[in-house]
């Protein structure tokens, strides 16, 4: 029989298909190999010096070599749920039969929801007043939250958060501690001892030996096995946030006003399942709890909800970013806003004579349309700021959100500041100037929208509303007039979508454009990825890390640049023949040795810690052998451009052009990251750009995808990576869908 045995299944194909040379028509088997036979014997039987592909190679550089010596990677080992996550790979949904309409699914089943563990408590007291105080566990619970956030963090090191926070903490805490209880005033509270026992707790947890990480490596997979996927319509899906959110401080956004709350622990009995009636009811996993209730509706995408105490909002257990779900929804979403391609003339068209109209509600109407487009602002509700967070749209705008004439500049000038917090309490703040030419070429009435403007904020409180006779529902309604189903989302999805297209078109008509690289590349499309995030003000907060990032990348290219100054001094040198001033490489070798031995000595003591001390001692050791292995990193980096012993000048010629090459991208890493510190580029790419525009830029411009979206956006966007590269965001796609 021509049939391989089983043994073969584990054997390279490389090593199966290498033979001698035949003559024409003689048939080729497969050489055999025994996996009992030892690597000489295989080395014979092959030609190859390849071990034995049943064993696990144990050479320090994870590779093995092939018949001409040469050295190839191992084949990375999968476990099951990263298999499981390729096979799903396999199902395209969008060549999938649809579900009756108005389902969303004909049969689902999961394994509902996992809960965190319950509170074990440390017996660490916290002191009040000076003196130790005793806790009840629930009482210790909460303690605990508030030890753990960091004082220097963003929510108690800023002075304003930090008083809100702890506002809401502690009259909770006291709800806690019930009436009668000792503590009383939060000054006397003193958290200390318990943060200090959860500093040692994390230094305990880094001592973890490599057999103990391995072994709660195996315990995620295992729960991701269990809560981790779906059945939906006879193929597998992957659940997104199975785990429930355990109980701790409501951190919020911003100066939210409920931040330092209690969210509550949840229970199965707050939790209600939805599934196919066909499909077997999850087992509860709590002891002495059952779900609350068991649903089978086919027209959510939901499978399990309940009610956080915080806001009273319902959470959902969903299907993963890549689901079959979401990717409908998208690409349903990037649908509808291609139709405003050929609808957005008429559309701006009729908002534009109604900015004249006589009418109040109708001037407003038109005036918030016209903000919504071209400012892409969101329409905004009605809030109570007592209990939510003072974040407004186009129509809570207020009359003290508005700077006319920020400058005092006087005359005909047309610029307002417009200042509010945003979505999430992002601060929008931006100089309109209504008076230019992008918002009045083309009849943009830019300079009417102004007057408008002005007009609704006369004679008026600070507080008040600038579109006083309108409201969400009536604007709404007012541009579903215009299209079924359009709103102020699909004005930004398309606006962010065309933007993207257009800032894209106009780099590649440029005359250099061809010339560049694909790092170059990258670095346009991220221009105009920034141009969309700032249309739709996708801010962020530049953290600590991102400022040290800054400094070192800053001081790398420092470090190039002086390299290459040195380098240019030693050709001089060689030229002259001045040898004897050239300077030379400094041994590394004995710091190397050092840095390895006790990187060898941190693995062994974490191996061998027992007791509490042991592994405090071994992280300490391993903290210490951190800074050594930097301070060998920094040493390399310093001295990398020159030599052991004298080079010669093609050596320095060659090695002058490579740090320029170097100097070129660190510059361009730097410029890159310093333009976008405080703008998310993620956001707009996520929720707001069709990435099918990305994909057929990438195709046209051969640049890897990989350079633009991150696999967590491939496996999301996975419907979208088969366009190609001439595709077009246009109305002919919603035509399509």
């Amino acid at each position: 029989s021509n049939m391989a045995s089983d043994s073969e299944d584990d054997i390279p194909l490389r090593n199966l298909t290498k033979k001698k040379k035949k003559s024409a028509g003689t048939p080729v088997r497969p050489v055999k190999v025994p996996s009992s036979a030892s690597p000489a014997k295989k080395r014979k039987r092959e030609g190859a010096a390849s071990a034995s592909p049943t064993k696990k190679s144990k050479a320090k550089s994870g590779t093995s070599s092939n018949g001409d010596g040469a050295k190839k990677k191992a084949l990375k080992e999968l476990d099951k749920a990263e298999r499981l996550q390729f096979a799903m790979q396999a199902f395209l949904w969008w060549n999938a039969k649809n579900p009756p309409e108005g389902h969303q699914w004909v049969t689902m089943e999961h394994t509902g929801v996992s809960f965190p563990e319950p509170y074990e408590a440390h017996g660490v007291k916290m002191l009040y007043d000076g003196s130790e105080i005793s806790l009840t566990p629930a009482e210790e619970e909460v303690a605990t939250f508030f030890a753990g956030m960091d004082p220097d963090g963003m929510h108690l090191g800023n002075p304003d958060t930090a008083k809100i926070f702890i506002k809401n903490f502690f009259a909770d805490f006291r709800q806690v501690l019930g009436k009668g209880h000792k503590i009383k005033d939060f000054k006397k509270c003193d958290f200390e001892p318990i943060r200090n026992h959860l500093k040692e707790q994390k230094m305990i947890k880094k001592a973890i030996s490599e057999k103990e990480r391995q072994a709660n490596k195996e315990d995620r997979n295992q729960s991701t096995l269990k809560y981790g996927f779906a059945i939906v319509d006879g193929h597998l899906e992957k659940v997104g946030n199975y785990n429930m959110e355990p109980p701790g401080t409501f951190r919020g956004r911003g100066a939210h006003p409920k931040m330092g709350k209690l969210k509550s622990r949840v229970f199965p009995e707050q939790v209600s399942l939805n599934l196919s009636e066909c499909a077997p009811i999850p087992i509860c996993e709590i002891p002495g709890h059952s779900w609350g209730d068991v649903r089978h509706d086919p027209r959510g995408q939901w499978l399990a909800t309940w009610k956080e105490n915080i806001n009273n909002q319902s959470k959902y257990m969903q299907l993963a970013a890549q689901s079959s779900f979401k990717g409908k929804s998208d690409r349903s979403k990037y649908s509808k806003a291609a139709m405003l391609c050929e609808k957005i003339v008429e559309i701006r068209k009729a908002y534009k004579k109604d900015l004249k109209s006589a009418n109040k509600e109708t001037r407003q109407l038109a005036t918030a349309t016209w903000v919504i487009d071209r400012l892409a602002l969101r329409v905004g509700g009605e809030k109570d700021t007592d209990e939510e967070a003072d974040t407004v749209g186009c129509c809570s705008l207020r009359v003290e959100h508005f700077h006319f004439d920020p400058n005092e500049e006087g005359g005909d000038n047309k610029e307002i500041e417009l200042e509010f917090l945003g979505k999430d309490s992002m601060l929008f703040k931006q100089t309109i100037d209504f008076g230019s030419d992008l918002y009045n070429n083309d009849k943009g009435m830019g300079t009417q929208v102004y007057m408008n403007l002005k007009k609704f904020s006369s004679k008026k409180e600070p507080s008040q509303e600038v579109f006083d006779a309108i409201n969400p529902t009536m604007l709404n309604n007012h541009l579903k007039q215009f299209m079924d189903g359009l709103s102020a989302k699909v004005f930004r999805t398309y606006n962010a979508s065309k933007t993207l297209q257009d800032e894209l078109r106009k780099t590649e008509q440029s005359t250099t454009w061809e010339s560049l690289s694909a790092a170059q590349k990258v670095v346009e499309y991220n221009n105009a990825n920034r141009e969309v995030a700032i249309l739709c003000n996708h801010q962020r907060s530049v953290s600590r890390a991102q400022e040290t990032q800054l400094e070192v990348l800053a001081q790398k290219l420092q470090t190039l640049k002086k390299q290459k100054k040195q380098l240019k001094a030693i050709l001089k040198m060689l030229n002259a023949g001045k040898t004897e001033k050239i300077p030379m490489k400094k041994d590394e070798k004995k710091l190397a040795e050092q840095v390895a031995k006790a990187v060898a000595k941190a693995k062994k003591m974490k191996d061998k810690a027992k007791t509490n001390d042991d592994k405090i001692k071994a992280t300490e050791f391993d903290e210490a052998t951190k800074v050594k292995k930097k301070e060998l990193t920094e040493i390399k980096f310093k001295q990398a451009h020159l030599w052991d012993k004298l080079p010669g000048s093609d050596q320095v010629i060659k090695k002058i052009s490579n740090w320029s090459k170097k100097i070129s991208k660190a510059e361009l890493d730097l410029k890159q990251k310093d333009d976008n510190k405080e703008v998310a580029l993620g956001t707009s790419k996520i929720n707001y750009m069709d990435p099918r525009i990305s994909v057929a830029w990438c195709k046209r411009n051969e640049v890897p995808i990989e350079k633009i979206f991150s696999k967590t956006l491939r496996d999301k966007f996975n419907w979208a990576m088969a366009v190609p590269p001439d595709w077009e965001f246009n109305a002919d796609i919603a035509k399509e869908s």
